[in-house]
């Protein structure tokens, strides 16, 4: 029978799974064994497998990683838990310089398989260093797998994929997906690297939407489909490797293409899928296209301010509609804030 969990209850389930089914998983980082363990995502595993294998770490993220590392190369599976991205800035020797390039530089004799859980997004009050989404900068790095899972049922699947992978890979988890809900198996399952997901299916334009952004496009369809345009919606859930081919295939349908990043675009994610569009269809046919992200200024902490730095249903909605159109935003559509924001009250 198909059961409803949340995001924050998939990643659970899916570590205590994979801990279960191999004692080599361990699980470590700021907060993992506090009694509300990571928005839920720890909740009660060092109860369940005691402090050698799930621990509370210092305020030294560039050591603590180097720890993981160490551990990876020594026979473990750690994940690793950064509660906020931001500060992942503070490893980034260990991940880029290490762990990233191990298994290349020993000819594949040596692996380095650690799982980075690295949970992004807006809420108000987090500001300009506790809300930035920085993976665009790790997928340019050869030897880290990307991902950033919006469902549920994918949160559960790259998790338990990353786990079981011999190499590194960075999960980017969203703070205003934890309470989103989807039908999960029980059973353990894993979702591969590199294929994208079509959420809904359309035929005049191509929205692609990353990490929480693809729940923002899924609402700005339904504010589209009111005026007649026919939206396709496509989640990339792995951003290293990246599913072009998909992305490109529906573009060749619907000859429009609108990416909506969870950061800023200037040599992000979404300039990455333009550009990898835009060489697989050249000489196919014509197409438009057009991105969308983080207003290029560091994060406003305030929430009125904050509004206008992020995309939303609305404003994606407006830009398919110009895009379709080939004209200006003049249409901007009436409706309420998106639930799991307008709940938000406060990060402390």
């Amino acid at each position: 029978m198909d059961r409803v969990l949340n995001y924050s209850q998939a990643i659970r389930e899916a570590t205590e799974q994979e801990m279960t089914r191999d004692s080599s998983v361990i699980v470590l980082g700021m907060g993992v064994d506090d009694p509300l363990g990571i928005y839920g995502t720890t909740k009660g595993l060092v109860e369940q497998f005691g402090r050698e294998r799930v621990f509370d770490t210092p305020l030294a993220e560039d050591a603590m990683t180097g720890v993981a590392i160490g551990a990876a190369m020594g026979g473990l599976r750690p994940i690793h838990v950064h509660i906020r991205m931001d500060f992942a800035l503070l490893a980034m020797n260990q991940l880029v310089n290490m762990a990233a390039k191990t298994n290349y530089m020993y000819g594949g004799a040596i692996s380095v398989p650690i799982v980075v859980r690295a949970i992004i997004g807006r809420s108000w009050g987090q500001g300009p260093q506790h809300s930035q989404a920085l993976h665009s900068m790790f997928m340019h790095v050869p030897g880290l797998k990307v991902v950033a899972p919006t469902t549920p049922y994918d949160a559960k699947g790259c998790l338990a994929a990353s786990i079981r992978d011999a190499n590194p890979t960075i999960i980017i988890e969203h703070r205003m997906l934890s309470g989103l809900q989807s039908h999960v198996p029980e059973e353990p399952y894993t979702v591969p690297f590199g294929k994208a997901r079509i959420l809904e299916e359309g035929t005049d334009i191509t929205i692609v939407g990353i990490s929480h952004m693809a729940v923002e496009c899924l609402r700005a369809k339904t504010y589209l489909d009111a005026i007649g345009i026919s939206a396709e919606i496509i989640d990339p859930v792995s951003l290293s490797p990246l599913d072009i081919d998909s992305i490109a295939e529906s573009t060749r349908k619907t000859g429009n293409l609108l990416v909506v990043d969870n950061a800023w675009t200037n040599c992000g994610a979404s300039a990455e899928i333009v550009a990898g569009t835009m060489e697989s269809l050249q000489g196919a046919r014509e197409f438009s296209v057009r991105r969308m992200g983080f207003e290029p200024v560091p994060c406003p902490t305030t929430k009125n301010l904050e509004n206008l730095f992020y995309p939303n249903a609305r404003t994606i909605a407006a830009a398919a509609n110009a895009l379709c159109h080939k004209q200006e935003d003049r249409w901007i559509p009436q409706g309420e804030e998106a639930p799991e924001i307008a709940a938000f009250r406060g990060p402390f």
